[in-house]
């Protein structure tokens, strides 16, 4: 068996005194690859975050920072220096600078770490020489394959920015089907159906473009209310030849199934 690369064996750390490593993955609310996208900046937010009972760093730190893309898979996204300490606690507690010496490896060196810890801010000496260089890509990481029809469940946010992308368009503008919206902050549930233009993608441009699609009761929300709660997955799939009235039967069936007319957003 090969000798694993380690990611020091890239970065080239040699006092670990100084040197933390955060580890970066979703919760309830964002899921930080959408910030690795679209919002790098907010996600520096999130490595440099105070929880509310301890500081994370200190001025003078050096900071490793990956963010979780899979099953023990992280991907680097910056190397910095910790330059002021804002003494704040439960929010973003310092400034910090990038080591440009780096920027050849953030966003393109994934690393293989199983994280058996909830402390995701750790002194390097315990975890660098676990965090295996599992590949280093040609460009800068990018998650747009698509995952199956069975797999897809993005958030507004991700849905955005996927939705144009070849490899997403042609998968969704080929199939009819019925979809589900569900809003995160109520567990409220819409169930929709596509057999129009376009199909799937089409009806889903229409969420993208002003939130609520022509449905009655999403337009009573506000579109930065659907931006930050509303994720969509697709229920069944139907090949373009396959009857209209065959898909809105089925949307009826999942609309009494899940009772969305009783307890979601469906008015019919």
């Amino acid at each position: 068996m090969s000798t694993p690369i380690l990611i020091n064996d890239l970065l080239g750390f040699s006092d670990f005194s100084n040197l933390k490593v955060r580890f970066v993955k979703s919760h309830e609310s964002s899921d930080p690859l959408d910030l690795f996208k679209l919002q790098r900046d907010e996600l520096y937010s999130w490595l440099l975050w105070n929880y509310h009972k301890k500081k994370s760093f200190k001025e003078g730190d050096f900071v490793i920072g990956f963010v979780k893309i899979g099953a023990d898979k992280w991907i680097l996204f910056d190397v910095c220096k910790i330059t002021k300490d804002l003494d704040i606690l439960d929010n973003v507690g310092y400034e910090r600078i990038a080591l440009n010496e780096y920027d050849k490896y953030i966003g393109r060196v994934i690393i293989k770490y199983k994280n058996k810890s909830q402390n995701l801010v750790r002194n390097a000496s315990s975890v660098i020489n676990d965090c295996i260089v599992h590949q280093i890509l040609d460009e800068e990481f990018d998650d747009d394959i698509f995952p199956g029809y069975e797999n897809v469940n993005v958030t507004w946010v991700k849905l955005a920015r996927l939705i144009e992308s070849n490899v997403w368009k042609t998968a969704l503008e080929n199939q009819k089907g019925v979809y589900l919206i569900t809003d995160k902050s109520n567990g409220k549930m819409y169930v929709g159906s596509a057999y129009g233009k376009d199909m799937i993608h089409g009806r889903w441009m229409s969420y993208i473009i002003n939130g609520h699609g022509g449905n009655v009761d999403l337009k009573a929300l506000s579109f930065d209310h659907i931006k930050e709660n509303f994720s969509y997955s697709i229920l069944e799939i139907y090949k373009s030849t396959v009857d209209d009235e065959i898909i809105l039967k089925r949307e009826s069936w999942w609309k009494s199934t899940l009772l969305t007319r009783t307890y979601g957003y469906n008015k019919n």
